[in-house]
C-alpha cells in the first residue's frame, strides 16, 4: 500500500484518501462519496479544490510522480554502493509489497494505465511521466555502471526492459498469488545482467597449452645399415 502524508490540510486529506481507494479498489470502482468519507471532508471542500473525480487523480499521479525518489528510489539506493545492485533493490522493494499484502500488491501506476481509458490524455501524459521517472531513475544506475557494460549498450532501452520486468512479475503473482513469477523473472534479469557484464572473448585470460606429456625414456638414436648404390 502506498504510504499516505501525514499533512493534515484538507487537500492532502483527499490525495491521501484516493490514493488509497484507487490502489485499493480502483478508480472507476471509487466513487466521490468513498473519498469523502474516508478524508473526513464534505462535497464542499472537494469541489473546492477538485473540479471533478479526474482533476483529484490527477493530483494523485503528481503526488506519485514527487514521491518516486524519495519514497522509492532512495531508500533503495541506500541499500548498495554498487549501482547493478541498486537496480535490483528497487525491484527488491516490489517484492516486498508482494510479501507484505499475500500477493494482492499491484504497481499503482500499472494498474491506473491499464485502467485508464485511452481517451484520458492528460491522465496518460501524467502516467508517462512517472514510468519515465521510473526508468530514469534505473538508466542512472546504468549510467553509473557504464564501465562493466557494453559500449553498444542502449541503457534508455535496457532501463524500459527493467521496468517490464518489474511491472511484468508483479501482475502474474498477483494473479498467481504466488512469489514465484516475480522471483523468476527477475532471476532471468540477473543472469541477462551477468552475460553483459562478463569481459569480451577477446579480452579473457587465455591460458597457455599445457605441454604434452613426455612419455618414455630419452629418443635413442637408430643406426641403420647404408643402402649399396647402384650400379
Amino acid at each position: 500500500m502506498p504510504a499516505q502524508s501525514s499533512l493534515p490540510d484538507t487537500r492532502a486529506r483527499l490525495i491521501d484518501a484516493a490514493v488509497y481507494l484507487f490502489w485499493e479498489q480502483g478508480y472507476a470502482a471509487t466513487g466521490v462519496a468513498e473519498i469523502l468519507a474516508r478524508a473526513k471532508v464534505n462535497s464542499g471542500s472537494f469541489y473546492h479544490f477538485f473540479k471533478s473525480k479526474e482533476a483529484l487523480l490527477l493530483a494523485v499521479l503528481d503526488w506519485y510522480l514527487m514521491g518516486l525518489d524519495p519514497f522509492v528510489m532512495q531508500p533503495a539506493f541506500a541499500q548498495s554502493p554498487d549501482p547493478i545492485e541498486r537496480v535490483f533493490a528497487v525491484l527488491a522493494f516490489y517484492r516486498q509489497n508482494l510479501i507484505k499484502t499475500a500477493c494482492t500488491y499491484g504497481c499503482p501506476i500499472g494498474r491506473l494505465a491499464l485502467e485508464i481509458p485511452e481517451d484520458r490524455t492528460e491522465v496518460h501524459h501524467l502516467l508517462a511521466a512517472n514510468f519515465d521517472g521510473w526508468t530514469t531513475g534505473i538508466e542512472a544506475c546504468l549510467d553509473a555502471a557504464r564501465d562493466r557494460l557494453p559500449a553498444d549498450l542502449d541503457r534508455a532501452s535496457l532501463s524500459q526492459f527493467v521496468l517490464t520486468v518489474m511491472e511484468g512479475g508483479v501482475m502474474q503473482s498477483r494473479a498467481h498469488r504466488d512469489l514465484a513469477p516475480f522471483d523468476a523473472s527477475v532471476r532471468h534479469l540477473r543472469r541477462y545482467f551477468d552475460l553483459l557484464t562478463q569481459p569480451p572473448q577477446s579480452a579473457r585470460t587465455v591460458a597457455p597449452p599445457k605441454p604434452l606429456p613426455r612419455t618414455g625414456g630419452p629418443r635413442k638414436s637408430i643406426h641403420r645399415p647404408r643402402t649399396p648404390e647402384l650400379l
